[in-house]
């Protein structure tokens, strides 16, 4: 894995249209009319809604001796109780019949009786049928009874009488429910059938509607991601970059700090330090040029001044060494061209060792060895330069680099998660210096590092390099007693893998800033204090010395 720069020339943007895929119809129910029956008289009078009676005009029972045959008791229409005999409903002794002098409808028992021609219940039975005997003379019908006359009978009962199938009549709850039922379902019928006569083929409906757009309040608390990002936007600005040919460009992102000045990576502006021009791109989307004040190759920052401003507000710099792994942090600039891009996501990782412009390094001083804030915000090509915040809107580091899987530095790659950005400590610094005298210093220990070693941390040279000493004297390194091929192993508590980790938290430093190294000599572990110092001019190569 590789890790490359972040600034790029704008590629052609394209879209692929989505495509729908047509829903089926669903199948319409069918409806069928409920079936009913109709009732027939309750008088038990033939005819043709007479489903209770017989059609000769008997009911509850068959033309035999009972209720309802012409002649029999309490169905014949001549005075008296039915015929001649003294019995009341069948010429035999006995009740037979249901209680009440001619028993019930249709010979003594609920449902017709015996299917013997109307015959009463069997002789010798208890009233309406039950089992049982009783003998001596019929007590006599009650004399001159309220409404006893010529043709008088009393009406059959309304709930006690059943049909010949032995079926009990449907009380007035069930048929209320019943109609209710048929109502709806008709209801429901009609609808249906209005709907499909009514409803246009073309599946468009002039009265729909989706009702009003909701109404509500667009401020967003200052906390909040949107609320940091309204206020740190205007200060970020997209730059362009050209050679002065205009054959070959740069784009990438700054940020305005106090003063009017812009701060953004070295490897965003470098093309135009040899007369090439650099154009300035406000949120606000006014232009203006720009030319660089002074740029710090192996820090990888660089400090432009604006022609104008506009009234663009500054954006202030926070604290980068109280920032811990899982912070949230926003990252704001151009990625791919695209201005006033924002994206969020956390620390993902501290201290992070990144060798940035190795490969079109013009000279060895040109490679920028970082410390650098890992991030997983999105960070693509176009976003260098621009800031790195935190929840309070105050920049902790300047985005620089990415991770990329791409094999060459030509391949140039998108976001995978893995995005590294300079400490805001390491930025103030290095502004402050190239806005005073237009270079920064190089935060150096004095010694040369041993390029063969592959053992646990970082050993020092025994042998002079490119005419240099292993160990200066006089500097930081001999003056707190470290000698030719000791081990260093640990910086202030955190155990180095490689070279490259430790010139890059030496670089990381401001000179007169002490740091406490663990180191190994002989098979024994030490430890010493050192003032990290200042060099003027660069050194002749990319090493703490």
């Amino acid at each position: 894995m590789r890790t490359y720069m972040t600034d790029e020339t704008r590629p052609e943007e394209g879209r692929t249209p989505s495509s729908e895929e047509p829903t089926q119809q669903q199948e319409r129910p069918e409806f069928r009319p409920a079936q009913d029956g109709g009732w027939g008289d309750p008088s038990g009078r033939s005819g043709d809604t007479a489903i209770l009676g017989s059609p000769s005009g008997s009911s509850y029972g068959d033309p035999g001796p009972g209720y309802g045959d012409a002649g029999s008791s309490y169905g014949d229409s001549r005075p008296g109780y039915g015929d001649s005999g003294p019995s009341y409903g069948d010429s035999r002794p006995g009740y037979g019949a249901a209680p009440g002098y001619g028993g019930v409808p249709g010979g003594g028992v609920p449902g017709g009786g015996v299917p013997s021609g109307g015959q009463s219940a069997m002789p010798g039975s208890m009233p309406g049928g039950m089992p049982g005997s009783m003998s001596g003379p019929l007590p006599p019908p009650p004399q001159r009874a309220l409404g006893m006359g010529p043709g008088w009978a009393p009406p059959p009962p309304a709930h006690t009488g059943a049909s010949a199938s032995g079926r009990g009549a449907p009380a007035t709850g069930v048929l209320v429910a019943l109609a209710v039922i048929i109502s709806l379902v008709a209801g429901g019928i009609g609808s249906v059938g209005t709907y499909l006569l009514t409803r246009d083929s073309s599946g468009t409906d002039p009265s729909y509607t989706l009702g009003p757009i909701p109404t509500g309040a667009t401020s967003r608390p200052p906390e909040s991601i949107a609320g940091v990002a309204a206020r740190v936007l205007p200060s970020v600005v997209s730059l362009e970059v050209g050679n002065g040919t205009r054959t070959e460009g740069a784009t990438g992102s700054g940020f305005l700090i106090k003063g009017g000045y812009i701060v953004t990576n070295n490897h965003v502006v470098e093309m135009a330090a040899s007369g090439g021009e650099i154009k300035i791109l406000y949120n606000n989307r006014q232009t203006t040029g720009g030319r660089i004040v002074g740029r710090d190759p192996g820090s990888d920052l660089a400090v432009v001044k604006p022609e104008q401003t506009f009234g663009t507000p500054e954006i202030p710099l926070g604290n980068s060494d109280q920032i811990v792994v899982g912070d949230t942090v926003i990252a704001i600039g151009s990625p791919l061209g695209l201005t006033g891009t924002v994206t969020t996501g956390i620390v993902s990782s501290l201290n992070r060792p990144v060798v940035a412009g190795q490969e079109s390094a013009r000279q060895p001083e040109d490679v920028a060895y970082i410390s650098a804030i890992q991030t997983d915000a999105a960070i693509n090509p176009g976003n260098s330069g621009g800031p790195l915040v935190n929840v309070n809107g105050e920049v902790v580091g300047v985005n620089s680099a990415i991770a990329t899987l791409g094999r060459s530095a030509s391949a140039e790659g998108g976001n995978i998660g893995l995005g590294f950005a300079i400490p805001s400590n390491q930025a103030r610094r290095v502004a402050e210096e190239l806005i005073k005298y237009g270079k920064a210093k190089k935060p150096r220990i004095g010694i040369v590092l041993d390029p063969e070693y592959n053992g646990q941390g970082v050993r020092i040279a025994t042998t002079p390099e490119q005419g240099r000493q292993p160990v200066e004297a006089g500097g930081p390194a001999a003056k707190a007693g470290l000698k030719p091929g000791d081990v260093i192993l640990e910086v202030d508590g955190l155990r180095l893998q490689n070279s490259e980790e430790l010139i890059a938290l030496i670089r990381s430093k401001t000179p007169g800033s002490k740091i406490t190294i663990k180191y190994q000599r002989d098979g024994q572990e030490k430890t010493a204090t050192l003032t990290v110092m200042g060099e003027e001019d660069p050194a002749a190569s990319p090493s703490p010395s």
